[in-house]
């Protein structure tokens, strides 16, 4: 089968994006986990990313590169697999501009010529080793749904919806645990677990019937946020979906299979060598300062210092 690799990319320094933003939201908060400048700004991952890819998955069969109306300097828009895809070609133009990551996750399907097969990825997610398709999908086509087994403990939650106090959840946690709750209350089936946050598997027939018609009341409320808000409905409903239904196989990881790594971390390579994971993200979130972002390009050079096919850059195409 084909299967083809979307990532989502911004350059949070650029000048022009900034005022788009700044006209349309409000300014940074780095007191926020939903509007912080770590959402947006960019440590070259994405070019690391793309050298994972060409190293340990060359079976890929198309790259498509979502932006807001820019592209990386370093790329080699020309390449074959490689596809830049602007937000006007698969948003609605009345939620334009949109600066909401999950409200942009919607909109996967419309990406033109995607794959029935496919893995999405943030720029900040990596393979670590030579994994072939059926690490992401099973012999019939079902993508392999990865949790982790801990965190989700419903009446934990419930406590704190009740009673206003109880364990520190956060805004990703939320969505996460609001998008189980949903599949409950439709199928009767409860999933614990937390997204492993790392590259994932999906079918697009079933993302696309998820958005359009599982949850199309979800959909239009949320898609209405230019950031990103509390009661967002996350891409982890369409997940718990195809569990749901049949169309999904569940495997809970550990950290050798999959490892988050956070950018505040005072040694990167030390815990990413403790696990050697198959697949790894170097999370930038809001507690990360301009001085923990210093380390990760050195540290993703030394993992993947050979540059890839996707960065032989062309100044004009070729005209025959």
């Amino acid at each position: 089968m084909d299967i083809d690799l979307v990532y989502f990319w911004v350059d949070g320094s650029d000048p022009l994006w900034l005022a788009k933003k700044l006209a349309y939201t409000s300014a940074f908060d780095e007191k926020t986990q939903t509007n912080c400048k770590a959402r947006y700004i960019g440590n070259d991952e994405l070019k690391y990313s793309l050298r994972s890819v060409d190293k340990y998955a060359p079976w890929i069969h198309k790259i498509f590169i979502v932006t807001d109306n820019q592209i990386p300097e370093w790329l080699n828009v020309f390449h074959p697999k490689i596809k830049i895809i602007d937000h006007r070609e698969i948003l609605p133009s009345e939620i334009l501009p949109c600066f909401n990551s999950t409200v942009l996750e919607y909109f996967l399907y419309c990406i033109p010529d995607l794959s029935e097969h496919f893995l999405y990825a943030n720029d900040d997610m990596f393979f670590n080793a030579h994994l072939s398709p059926d690490f992401f999908f099973t012999k019939k086509g079902h993508p392999i749904v990865r949790l982790k087994k801990k965190n989700l403990v419903k009446f934990r939650y419930r406590f704190k919806k009740v009673f206003g106090f109880g364990i520190k959840t956060g805004h990703y946690r939320n969505m996460v645990f609001e998008a189980a709750l949903l599949i409950e209350k439709k199928w009767g089936k409860f999933y614990s677990g937390i997204p492993h946050h790392n590259i994932d598997a999906y079918a697009k027939s079933d993302y696309q019937h998820a958005v359009q018609e599982i949850f199309k009341e979800q959909v239009k409320v949320s898609q209405l946020n230019r950031i990103r808000m509390d009661g967002d409905l996350h891409r982890s409903a369409f997940a718990f979906y195809m569990l749901a239904i049949g169309h999904g196989n569940l495997r809970y990881v550990k950290l050798k299979e999959s490892l988050l790594i956070r950018a505040n971390n005072p040694n990167f390579m030390r815990y990413f060598l403790r696990y050697r994971p198959l697949l790894f993200c170097l999370n930038d979130f809001q507690d990360v300062t301009d001085k923990d972002r210093t380390r990760i390009k050195p540290f993703l050079e030394k993992l993947f210092p050979e540059k890839s096919q996707f960065e032989n850059i062309l100044l004009q195409p070729v005209v025959n």
